[in-house]
């Protein structure tokens, strides 16, 4: 973990082995009866929140900085500032979003309360509450039962 003291947790969560948590000066958030799989990345520089209940599973990446090498930039953080083309954006997970196996999330990509994306997909663009995607770029593919997820949720915090 790089900037350990921008990095919060909440309660119930679980961090497998092999994840790589990079933050400051942006916050990486991280709520409640959350899980991130093993081999995770999480590269917080302009800030990740990540919502109760949401699972990122193995080889995930999410980026809330990128370099963008068009136009003869340079690239890498060697580089001076000066010289590279960085866009930075906060990545937002919501409430029991699903982050399949080997997905990427670029930066400033918020995915809704509920959604669920596919393994392998490219996130570039927000995902809709509630909704399945899929793909490279992910594609709307299906979505989820809004009332049976926040009913099990009900249940589960009254228990």
């Amino acid at each position: 973990m790089f900037g350990a003291e921008h990095v919060k947790l909440g309660a119930n969560v679980r961090i497998d082995a092999y994840c790589i948590i990079t933050a400051g000066p942006g916050t990486v958030t991280i709520g409640d009866n959350v899980h991130i799989g093993a081999a995770t990345h999480l590269f917080g520089t302009a800030g990740i929140a990540i919502a109760d209940f949401a699972n990122v599973s193995s080889r995930v990446s999410l980026f809330s900085t990128n370099d963008d090498y068009t136009e003869g930039y340079m690239t890498n953080p060697t580089v001076p500032e000066g010289f590279r083309k960085v866009t930075a954006a906060p990545v937002r997970l919501g409430r029991h979003a699903i982050i399949g196996c080997g997905t990427v999330i670029l930066p400033g990509v918020v995915v809704g309360d509920g959604s669920a994306v596919g393994a392998l997909s490219l996130v570039k663009a927000d995902v809709e509450p509630f909704t399945v995607v899929a793909g490279a770029p992910a594609r709307k593919v299906g979505e989820r039962d809004r009332v049976r997820l926040l009913e099990f949720e009900r249940r589960l915090r009254e228990s």
